[in-house]
C-alpha cells in the first residue's frame, strides 16, 4: 500500500509543480484522532528534509481539532514556502477549514467538504457526565452558548437587565464560570485567526467579514458541510476544481489511505472477540507522509481480553492499551 502511495505522490508533485506533504487524521468510528500540537515536530522533520520551496501542497483529510494547532501548522508551512495550497480529497472540517483559509489556493474534489470553524472548549472545568459508567467531560460549543443567550434576547424578547442576569446566572450553574470565560475568549480568538489567515486569499475586508460570519455563526450548525460550489461562488474562496487526471491521483491516494487506516470499519471490540478470548491489535490513527522523509504514524496498540461475567450475562471485553503515540516507519520505497 505504501509503495503505491509513493508513486502517486510523485505523480501529484509533478502535476502540481510542488512538494507534497500528506496529513491525515482518522475519523474511523471509535478510533478517531484530531489535530493537536504534537504533530508540529513531526511535520517539521518532513519540512526540514524538503528545505525551502516555492510551493508546498498539503494533502489534508481531517474532521478538525485544536484551533491553535491549526494556526501553528499554517505558520510553520508558510515559513518553508512562498505559495501554499491545500488539496482536499474529502472531509476537511473545523480546524481543517481554518488551515484552508491560510492557503493561496484550495483544490476541492466533487465530494470534498469544508465546515464551520466555531470551536468548542474542552478544559478541566467543563461539565461532566457519565458515559458507560465512566466520567466524561462534555465539550462546550462557543456558538451554542452564544445561541442560548441570543435566543433569550431575540426569540423570547427578554431585554431587561435583571432577567438577562438571571438567565446568565442559571447558565453558570450548569457551565463553570471559568469555562464560560474561555468560551468568550475563544470566540474572539477564532475570528482574529480567521481574519489574519484570509489575507492569503487576497480578500478585502467586506469579503472577510462575510466569510467569518458564515463560518463562525451563520451556518447554523457545526455539522453543516460546505461543498466546493458554495465555497467558491457564495463565500468567494480561491477554489480550484481538479481536472480528470488530477482527480484520479487525489482520489487514488485517498482510497489507499482509507484502506490503510480502516476509515470505513468501526472499531468494535465485542465484534472482534466473537471467536477468540484474546485479540492483539495495532491501528494507525494519523499519518504524516512525504517522499523526502517517509512516514510518521500515530498508532494505538493493545490487547483485547474476554472477561467472564456473572451467569447469564455476556462476557465483558477488557482493552489493555500497551502503546499509544507516534512512530517513524521509515522512508517510502
Amino acid at each position: 500500500m505504501i509503495n503505491n502511495r509513493l508513486e502517486l505522490y510523485k505523480q501529484l508533485e509533478e502535476k502540481r509543480k510542488s512538494k507534497v506533504l500528506v496529513f491525515v487524521t482518522s475519523d474511523r468510528p471509535n478510533m478517531d484522532a484530531m489535530i493537536a500540537p504534537d504533530i508540529l515536530p513531526y511535520i517539521t522533520h518532513h519540512l526540514d528534509r524538503m528545505g525551502d520551496q516555492e510551493k508546498i501542497s498539503l494533502y489534508l483529510y481531517t474532521r478538525g481539532g485544536q484551533t491553535t494547532a491549526a494556526w501553528s501548522l499554517v505558520n510553520l508551512l508558510r515559513s518553508f514556502c512562498n505559495e501554499l495550497e491545500i488539496i482536499v480529497p474529502f472531509h476537511c472540517h473545523s480546524a481543517g477549514t481554518l488551515i484552508c483559509l491560510g492557503a493561496n489556493n484550495i483544490v476541492m474534489t466533487r465530494q470534498a467538504t469544508l465546515g464551520p470553524i466555531d470551536p468548542s472548549t474542552n478544559g478541566f472545568m467543563n461539565p461532566q457526565i457519565q458515559l458507560n459508567n465512566l466520567p466524561f467531560k462534555v465539550p462546550v460549543s462557543v456558538e451554542a452558548v452564544y445561541g442560548y443567550l441570543e435566543m433569550a434576547r431575540k426569540d423570547l424578547g427578554i431585554t431587561d437587565q435583571e432577567s438577562l442576569t438571571k438567565i446568565y446566572l442559571s447558565l453558570s450553574e450548569k457551565i463553570h464560570p471559568l469555562t464560560l470565560g474561555e468560551v468568550f475568549k475563544t470566540k474572539s480568538q477564532i475570528q482574529m485567526l480567521a481574519r489574519t489567515l484570509l489575507a492569503y486569499q487576497n480578500t478585502n475586508v467586506e469579503q472577510q467579514n462575510k466569510i467569518i460570519r458564515f463560518l463562525c455563526s451563520e451556518s447554523g450548525s457545526h455539522d453543516y458541510t460546505i461543498h466546493r460550489k458554495e465555497a467558491k461562488e457564495v463565500l468567494g474562496l480561491n477554489i480550484e476544481y481538479p481536472d480528470a487526471g488530477l482527480y484520479s491521483i487525489i482520489n487514488s491516494i485517498y482510497l489507499n489511505i482509507e484502506h490503510d487506516l480502516l476509515l470505513n470499519t468501526p472499531y468494535n471490540p465485542a465484534q472482534l472477540m466473537v471467536n477468540t478470548d484474546q485479540y492483539p491489535y495495532s491501528y494507525k490513527r494519523c499519518l504524516i507522509e512525504s517522499i523526502d522523509y517517509g512516514t510518521n504514524a500515530f498508532i494505538s496498540e493493545g490487547v483485547l481480553t474476554k472477561q467472564l461475567q456473572a451467569p447469564g450475562q455476556p462476557p465483558a471485553v477488557h482493552d489493555s492499551r500497551k502503546f499509544e503515540g507516534w512512530r517513524y516507519e521509515g522512508i517510502l520505497y
